[in-house]
């Protein structure tokens, strides 16, 4: 197995999933500090949650306001970081659960999402920055330490900052994107050069001129209704079915759900349709445009390894690691986490493993927490 596996490889294969994707923000609103959207009461409707035990506030971390949902006052620290297109609602099982169980439970809305600052200069979104604002917002909580658990955008955020901060972390899990460690040149190139004239959405989030938050910020629900489906959601035929990039943006090469999956109401989708018409696409898609960058910036980290106690968490049907078994994946990450304590596979579970399994996603934390 090469020792560029993940951008390489998997990478590729994580290219064809429909699903490394982030959040972010309109234009007319990226400069400004997340508004304030008042009922006829004067109550600040943002800052209440929908989700019983669970509360907003404001933190101040590396020079931007970020909300954050929490439960438990006491306890371990556990840090959820959401990837895209989400927001700290991804985790409303697992704040809950983790909280009951005499945990302290913190999950931010990231730069450029919900309620968070979100800064419209696509350089204030490299993965230095963003894990700078994690390590501020651990300040500001008072903890020393905490358990990271990412997903998606989270994951690649998670283990570049347990890389960049090991002392502020004493235990990792990973969701969805695996890491076998710095590839030899970014993954930029391989993606043009494998994609050409093809449409790829993550080119596509990197073309000029903000043309995919144009698109999204014109019709989130679509979006976001065809991206929040289970493996064997039934869709309508695609509207775009040229493969060419030119022929068009993302929404009409995914063809529209014909029902919700099981797991996600009405009223969930809802509530993370309004995230992204508050906060808008920009930010999120900044994430995107920080791959080459990225890759600059973590040269000097390219060879560590990763020492604190490391869970790997995906579906079997992600398309992210493109079917790739338990054995091979632990394999390949092992040379990065050289205390990975186990990869765990959810049968017949696609990319949003958190919310499509959410008893089976609390129960594999919850026995490694346990074991720290």
């Amino acid at each position: 197995m090469s020792k560029s596996w993940i951008a390489g490889k998997t990478a590729r294969a994580t290219t064809m999933a429909v699903m490394l994707l982030l959040c972010v923000v309109a234009q007319g609103q990226a400069t400004a500090p997340p508004d304030k959207q008042l009922s006829r009461e004067g109550i600040d409707v943002r800052m209440n949650s929908p989700i019983a035990g669970v509360s907003f506030r404001m933190i101040e971390t590396n020079g931007i306001s970020m909300r954050i949902a929490e439960a438990g006052s006491a306890g371990p620290l556990v840090l959820l970081v959401h990837g895209w297109p989400e927001s700290w609602y991804s985790w409303r099982h697992q704040i809950v659960a983790l909280s009951s169980a005499g945990y302290r439970v913190v999950a931010p809305d990231m730069r450029g999402y919900g309620s968070t600052s979100a800064p419209a200069s696509a350089e204030e979104y490299d993965i230095v920055t963003i894990a700078a604002d994690l390590i501020g917002l651990l300040d500001a909580l008072g903890e020393e330490k905490a358990v990271m658990v990412g997903h998606d955008w989270g994951s690649i955020v998670a283990w570049q900052t347990a890389l960049l901060h090991p002392d502020r972390f004493n235990a990792l899990v990973a969701m969805s994107v695996p890491y076998g460690g710095r590839p030899e040149r970014s993954p930029m190139v391989d993606w043009r050069e494998a994609y050409g004239e093809n449409f790829y959405y993550i080119l596509y989030h990197n073309e000029p001129g903000g043309v995919a938050e144009a698109e999204y910020d014109a019709d989130p629900r679509g979006l976001l209704s065809r991206l929040y489906l289970s493996p064997d959601s039934e869709r309508e035929p695609r509207e775009i079915t040229d493969p060419k990039a030119a022929a068009g943006g993302w929404i009409g090469r995914l063809g529209a759900a014909k029902g919700l999956p099981d797991w996600l109401t009405e009223e969930d989708l809802e509530y993370v349709v309004g995230e992204f018409r508050h906060a808008g696409f920009r930010g999120g898609i900044n994430y995107y445009r920080n791959f080459q960058r990225n890759w600059e910036l973590t040269e000097s980290i390219g060879r560590d390894t990763i020492k604190m106690p490391t869970l790997f968490l995906a579906g079997s049907e992600d398309m992210v690691i493109g079917h790739a078994t338990q054995e091979r994946l632990q394999g390949a990450m092992a040379r990065i986490a050289t205390d990975l304590r186990g990869v765990v596979l959810l049968p017949g579970i696609g990319h949003w493993v958190q919310q499509e399994a959410p008893e089976a996603t609390n129960a594999a934390l919850l026995e490694f927490l346990a074991g720290l």
